[in-house]
């Protein structure tokens, strides 16, 4: 059994932020990645990163973020993240990133709906793609080790204090176990219930939830107006800053929350050819996927969700429960999985990237804090809920249940019931079929102990079945 003082479960931009912070802080440190070498750096680019680069101070950044998230917004905590973010992007460039220039020579800065003034930063349609690059540089840089294609699967704690966790090899199908002292739970959100595990597990979250830790903040959901009709293609808010405009069918200009009432497109054939350079991916990708040429066609848009809800966290990145008055001792939790209260019922662009940068380091850096000071403790536990697990495995083998495909679809059915009609006979309603599914459990067409993709699709969505019924109740 691997033993180590901090275990990171992710591998986007919070987890690459908490894992740095952590290493630099003294604790020896893993990444434990569900995904292949290289593959996150293919992450779509919804929005840049939000600061007051151009601005005295991060008054007004605040205001507009109160203002879009409504009454469930956290105001402190988001005085505490805005008032970080020109901090943050210094410490980007300092590493390395190459942002946009302006004329002045900032960082080059966007005015999207509803901000006051123009603040969002970063490299056109390559932000997360560039910023995750840069942070898996600093990963390197610190010989911080990484474990690709391990699925995290269950958390080990005893009376809610973390001892470990257990994860699946997905390359050889064994189930391995690792002692830790923290651990910190920086993964996706749960946009798969929707659609797909591949949209968004919802791993930390769902880890959380298995452990009987309360979620808070998951009825909160926003949409990114920016997806093609009919694709998985998001194309990042900064185009509407740069000549694109929103649409409706009979040619009226539209706003962003419009795309989610009635049909809508995106008009490009007046994007200006400064900025072409710095959308050329998505460019390319539409034209390359849809047929569509921007000089003289215009594009089918649809709204998509995304989940803002997930584990609660205190200021220094601590699991709590109890309304705050409890830690879950020595469970960290950031970024997507996490919910700090910065975004409410809405969400302004780009502070999901600054929240996810923020959060990791204030983690990672606690993390570590609290591991240098305590001792490992018996294993035994983790060993004895590293053969239940195995079993849980072993049962997705039988020949009952539902497969794959028929459980994602009737998920994407639930969430949608719930979401228009939230009321006591529909959440009835949905609760009973989660305990059926629950109880016919999912069937695997693939037997085989080897890179079976098709049981850690399985897996991740019994932890979407998780989170699906922490919504309920």
């Amino acid at each position: 059994m691997e033993s180590w003082e901090v275990v990171v479960v992710g591998a986007g931009p919070a987890a690459l932020r908490a894992a740095i912070a952590s290493a630099d802080g003294g604790a020896t440190t893993i990444l434990i990645d569900s995904a292949g070498i290289g593959s996150r750096q293919g992450a779509p680019s919804l929005a840049g990163i939000a600061a007051s680069l151009g601005e005295i101070n991060s008054i007004s950044h605040r205001e507009d973020t109160i203002i879009t998230g409504g009454d469930t917004t956290d105001n402190v905590v988001v005085a505490r993240i805005c008032g970080e973010a020109v901090s943050i992007v210094s410490e980007l460039e300092r590493w390395g990133l190459v942002f946009r220039r302006g004329e002045e020579g900032l960082p080059h800065m966007s005015k999207t709906p509803g901000h006051s003034k123009p603040r969002l930063t970063g490299c056109g349609d390559s932000t997360i793609r560039e910023i995750t690059r840069i942070l898996e540089e600093q990963v390197i840089k610190r010989k911080i080790t990484r474990k690709y294609d391990n699925l995290a699967i269950s958390l080990v704690s005893d009376n809610k204090q973390i001892r470990g966790l257990n994860v699946l090899d997905i390359l050889t199908g064994e189930v391995n176990s690792i002692q830790a002292k923290s651990i910190i739970l920086a993964t996706e959100g749960y946009e798969g219930l929707w659609s797909t595990p591949v949209e968004g597990a919802g791993t930390g979250a769902a880890l959380a939830a298995k452990s009987d830790i309360p979620l808070v903040g998951m009825s909160n959901f926003s949409n990114h107006p920016l997806i093609i009709k009919g694709t998985n293609i998001h194309m990042p808010i900064e185009l509407l800053s740069e000549g694109g405009r929103i649409r409706k069918a009979n040619g009226d200009e539209a706003e962003p929350f419009d795309v989610n009432e009635e049909t809508c497109i995106l008009d490009l054939r007046e994007l200006n050819n400064d900025s072409k350079i710095w959308f050329s991916n998505i460019l390319s990708t539409i034209k390359n996927r849809t047929g569509l040429n921007i000089e003289t066609d215009v594009i089918p848009i649809s709204a998509g969700i995304i989940t803002t809800g997930g584990i609660p966290i205190d200021k220094k990145g601590r699991v709590i429960f109890d309304d705050g008055k409890m830690w879950f001792t020595g469970l960290y939790a950031a970024g997507r999985s996490s919910n700090t209260g910065m975004h409410g019922e809405g969400i302004l662009s780009g502070n999901i990237l600054l929240e996810d940068l923020f959060t990791g380091q204030v983690a990672g850096k606690e993390a570590s804090h609290w591991a240098l000071d305590q001792e490992f403790a018996n294993s035994s536990l983790i060993l004895q809920e590293q053969n239940k697990t195995f079993n849980d495995i072993k049962n997705l083998h039988k020949d009952t249940g539902k497969s794959v495909g028929q459980i994602c679809s009737n998920l994407m059915i639930l969430i949608n019931n719930l979401q228009d009609n939230n009321n006591e006979a529909t959440i009835n309603s949905v609760s009973k079929t989660l305990s059926e599914i629950k109880k016919n459990g999912i069937k695997l067409t693939d037997k085989s102990k080897v890179m079976n993709t098709e049981l850690s699709t399985a897996l991740q969505i019994k932890g979407l079945i998780a989170l699906l019924d922490q919504m309920v109740k």
